[in-house]
């Protein structure tokens, strides 16, 4: 068994499986409600520079932060 060890673990992976379906984005491994989650890439190099102007926090265009 994978995942479901304890109670803890069953909540949050419940948590994290809503969080992201409903903003659509990725959370990455051992993720807490609160931390931050990576979004998608941008479809437009506008869209790119507004994100950065939205206070993502972003390693490259296409590589995205930001707190759930």
């Amino acid at each position: 068994m994978s995942n479901g060890r304890s109670i803890d673990e069953i909540f949050n992976l419940v948590t994290t499986l809503q969080t992201s379906d409903s903003i659509k984005v990725a959370s990455p491994e051992v993720w807490q409600p609160l931390d931050k989650v990576i979004t998608l890439h941008p479809a437009t190099t506008e869209a790119a520079e507004a994100r950065i102007n939205k206070g993502y926090e972003c390693t490259d265009w296409y590589f995205c932060k930001k707190v759930a």
